[in-house]
């Protein structure tokens, strides 16, 4: 596939407010998918929140390898960040990342007589969960979510329920995807929409990774005796397996493009994450 070139008027708004809000806060919240830890951190945040204290929430880990997020967790810390593995659909790790929060604002506050309360600034590409973290911190509905990129809108300050003040901001994307990989990485987890994208060949893409990374998984989901040699073959073969058939026998390459997405996003072919440390 192409090099993806998707940058709308509201994310260069966003860059221009994260800017100009970041000298309020005391410290940022990272969110990023834990199935593709380098794609779905944005080098823009990164330039921007340096020298500010950060946490980087590696979320969905329910869908993510196991393993391969401890991987993680350790790379991340050993570049100076705190991190969580964290599930913010379910709740899983919040009480510890509120600790740990707790313990950053201790930190801050340590030997001042007046006590001002600890604002952080959640930021994260879209579609990586910061809603539904968003709304288990408050303990409320408070920022909308949705399996779609691109729901919430604006900047908002929230009241935590620890009092902190959080400030949300819509997800952010870089200008431009450098790495063809990154953008195929955000298309396959559901960050970038599918309507601007071939999901025939998404879906064939996907599959190509998968078949590389986690062949057994791939196999025993879609019931195959062997992989095929190319990326191709082994959808065809998946297509026939699974009924996605047109009329005169012909495969229904859309069907099964958007069925391997489906099943991958929902975690239903395994807990998979497609990057890993120094991988080129």
């Amino acid at each position: 596939m192409e090099n993806i070139n998707w940058y709308p008027g509201h994310m260069k708004k966003t860059r221009e407010l994260i800017k100009e809000n970041l000298k309020m806060v005391d410290a940022v919240i990272e969110v990023i998918d834990a199935r593709i830890p380098v794609s779905s951190r944005n080098p823009i945040i990164d330039e921007l929140v340096s020298s500010k204290p950060r946490v980087v929430v590696l979320n969905k880990s329910d869908l993510a390898d196991g393993e391969a997020s401890k991987v993680w967790k350790k790379e991340l810390e050993a570049q100076g960040n705190k991190v969580m593995i964290m599930n913010c659909m379910s709740g899983s790790g919040v009480k510890e990342l509120f600790r740990l929060l707790e313990s950053m604002e201790k930190e801050k506050n340590q030997d001042k007589v007046r006590m001002k309360p600890y604002r952080l600034m959640i930021v994260g590409v879209p579609n990586v969960g910061k809603s539904s973290l968003i709304n288990r911190m408050t303990g409320k509905k408070s920022a909308q979510t949705g399996d779609r990129p691109g729901v919430t809108k604006g900047k908002q300050w929230l009241k935590l329920k620890n009092n902190m003040q959080l400030l949300d901001t819509p997800g952010i994307l870089w200008p431009k995807f450098e790495d063809p990989k990154a953008g195929l990485n955000l298309a396959f987890c559901g960050s970038i929409k599918d309507e601007i994208l071939d999901v025939p060949t998404l879906g064939m893409e996907l599959i190509g990774v998968l078949a590389q990374k986690y062949p057994q998984l791939l196999m025993e989901r879609y019931k195959l005796d062997e992989l095929q040699e190319t990326p191709l073959d082994n959808m065809e073969a998946m297509a026939m397996k699974r009924g996605c058939i047109l009329p005169g026998k012909r495969i229904d390459y859309e069907r099964i493009g958007k069925l391997v997405l489906d099943e991958f996003r929902s975690s239903k072919i395994g807990r998979i994450t497609l990057e890993l440390p120094g991988e080129k």
